[in-house]
């Protein structure tokens, strides 16, 4: 009989590699290690920071680790059910190599044989990326990123996205400013209205995401998540709960151009776009008259997005400046 040789087996060594697939964009799932969060998101390997060693951090809570503690649990459950088909294949191959058959011989002869049949395989446990809803470049490292929501940090730098997707929205404002030159009257009044409630809805998300990050430095962490679509109480609300002097990011005419901004947005939210006693008292806007529609004009609009611009860096660099984001 052969002596039984394990040289498949002994191919394989004592690590077997597995690729994890990718989805249709090449980008590969992860998932935070922290049982409070498991949260999921993807990252797209060959983009960002390159340098071997360097941990990852989880989008959603900031969770720093090593790499190699991100996997996913369906990406464990493939890669165990390849390495045990891998494992089966080359066991079988060697027992195969034992397989003999000695025919009869003689007239009361008898013969004797060994084969071996294959079972069934170990399954392989495939799985699908999960589809996200906002795919990021990260401006700081160039990494390329998925997450649920929208603000996130880095996985790679570990920076906050916050100032950027402001920023992007913002831009895309101004973009509608200009689509709005040359179109009709109507389509061009929507697309104004629609660019300055989008500026203000975007500041006021990247405010309250900046008071969330930075909840413990507030002397009423409870309260700390703020609102930012009115100004002045903004301003008054965040000196109180932050020691920020909002209008101190600008200059008095900047200030001046988004209190008028966000206050048209008000009644374009509120009251279809026409002008009421508030507004005027609210503004300080003297070309305005109640029961007229608020006057919209891309210059101005233009000039609320550049203003917005200079305060979210301005406001970053205050709350950086109260201590890292947790």
């Amino acid at each position: 009989m052969r002596r039984f040789q394990t040289t498949n087996l002994n191919r394989l060594g004592n690590q077997v590699s597995v690729t994890l697939p990718k989805d249709e964009n090449g980008l590969i799932g992860r998932e935070c290690p922290k049982k409070e969060c498991e949260g999921y998101f993807k990252v797209k390997n060959g983009t960002g920071l390159t340098e071997p060693g360097l941990p990852c951090h989880c989008p959603y809570c900031g969770t720093e680790a090593p790499p190699d503690h991100f996997y996913t649990r369906e990406q464990i459950d493939y890669a165990r059910s390849v390495a045990f088909r891998q494992i089966a294949d080359a066991l079988h191959q060697d027992l195969k190599a034992l397989e003999f058959e000695s025919r009869p011989s003689g007239g009361f002869g008898f013969g004797i044989s060994l084969k071996v049949k294959r079972g069934t395989r170990p399954p392989i446990r495939y799985y699908r990326e999960k589809r996200l809803e906002t795919l990021v470049v990260c401006d700081s490292c160039s990494l390329e990123y998925a997450v649920y929501g929208v603000f996130a940090y880095c996985p790679d730098c570990g920076k906050h996205n916050s100032l950027q997707i402001l920023q992007k929205n913002l831009t895309l404002a101004a973009r509608m400013v200009d689509l709005a030159e040359g179109s009709e009257d109507d389509v061009r009044r929507h697309l104004l209205e629609n660019a300055i409630e989008d500026c203000v809805s975007a500041f006021d998300g990247f405010g309250r995401q900046l008071c969330e990050l930075h909840a413990s430095f507030s002397p009423n962490p409870s309260q700390a998540v703020m609102g930012f679509q009115n100004a002045s109480r903004a301003s008054t609300d965040l000196k109180k709960l932050f020691g920020i002097q909002l209008p101190s990011l600008l200059t008095p005419n900047e200030w001046a151009t988004l209190v008028i901004g966000f206050q048209k947005r008000h009644v374009i939210a509120h009251r279809m776009g026409v002008i009421d006693q508030d507004y005027i008292d609210k503004s300080g806007d003297s070309t305005a008259v109640v029961g007229r529609k608020v006057a919209l004009d891309g210059d101005s609009i233009k000039e609320l997005v550049r203003v917005l611009h200079l305060l979210g860096s301005g406001l970053a660099d205050a709350f950086e400046k109260l201590g890292p984001a947790q």
